[in-house]
């Protein structure tokens, strides 16, 4: 990177958030990075902190800041930091969201609690207030990302009807955002990840038998980092700026590999693709 990026990289205690934003780190990012865990985590539940100290560990700078993405007072409070420590930013990458225990039952919504509704809330809501209060700081820059991260959910079904409602949701919003934001040199994407090699997945694999356990190999969460990090960098930015896309198609665009050395497996065939969200995004 020709400058020291700033980046915010909300619900980053853990899996996808952490990754990210150690491979910001890597690039040698500022990185805020929010959650509501601020004390030591254990491995799974992991906190800030932790994702603070493993960003400065990569090389660049972690810093750890508590936000309640439900409390919009919290999320203003938070760019107002950024602001005041350094004026402007680069990158937004709006992940937090509101992922509790009833979201993953396998039984019919009617039969479930209305908890999986949190993900309206934290999770669709708060990638709007996030990217709202962060856009003078990314005009400020002359330059500037959102992404949404995403999910196969968009368009086929896992997790059940919040989920998938929470991730077509975010791909329309950040659709509407870019045509808005193009005029102002920002650009504004969803990035779909794969099988993620997060530390809950990991407990959850080792629980199962042998014979149970999927052969499927996971791409870390390190890899969408270096893929949203390749793209700020990208000429190809505001041409893509407005598109739902997948990780490893724009890893395998722009010749990034996982921190394995491997090439993650796009699942365009076999669970779907983004649709065109918006038809007039260029006009």
């Amino acid at each position: 990177m020709n400058k020291q990026i700033i980046a915010v990289v909300t619900g980053a205690s853990r899996g996808a958030g952490k990754g990210i934003a150690i491979a910001l780190g890597e690039k040698g990012a500022v990185v805020y990075v929010t959650g509501r865990s601020s004390g030591e985590g254990d491995e799974i539940s992991g906190s800030i902190i932790d994702t603070a100290k493993a960003v400065t560990a990569a090389g660049g700078k972690g810093i750890a800041v508590i936000v309640d993405h439900a409390d919009d007072s919290s999320v203003i409070a938070l760019f107002e930091q950024v602001k005041r420590e350094y004026g402007r930013l680069d990158i937004l990458v709006n992940n937090a969201a509101n992922a509790n225990d009833d979201v993953a039952k396998t039984i019919p919504f009617w039969e479930n609690s209305l908890k999986p509704l949190d993900l309206l809330n934290v999770g669709l809501r708060s990638h709007y207030v996030s990217s709202y209060y962060a856009v003078p700081l990314l005009f400020a820059n002359g330059k500037g990302l959102i992404v949404n991260t995403g999910q196969y959910a968009a368009v086929g079904y896992y997790h059940g009807p919040a989920y998938g409602a929470q991730k077509a949701g975010s791909d329309k919003m950040i659709a509407d955002m870019a045509k808005e934001l193009r005029s102002h040199n920002v650009a504004a994407v969803s990035v779909w990840m794969g099988f993620l090699d997060t530390e809950r997945a990991r407990a959850y694999i080792s629980s199962l038998p042998e014979d149970k356990k999927p052969k499927t190999k996971r791409e870390s969460p390190q890899f969408t980092g270096r893929v949203i990090a390749a793209l700020y960098e990208s000429d190809e930015l505001l041409n893509l700026s407005g598109q739902a896309l997948i990780g490893a198609e724009l890893g395998e665009r722009f010749g990034i590999l996982d921190i394995d050395g491997s090439k993650p497996v796009s699942y365009r065939e076999t669970l779907g693709y983004p649709p065109d969200l918006h038809h007039t995004l260029k006009n």
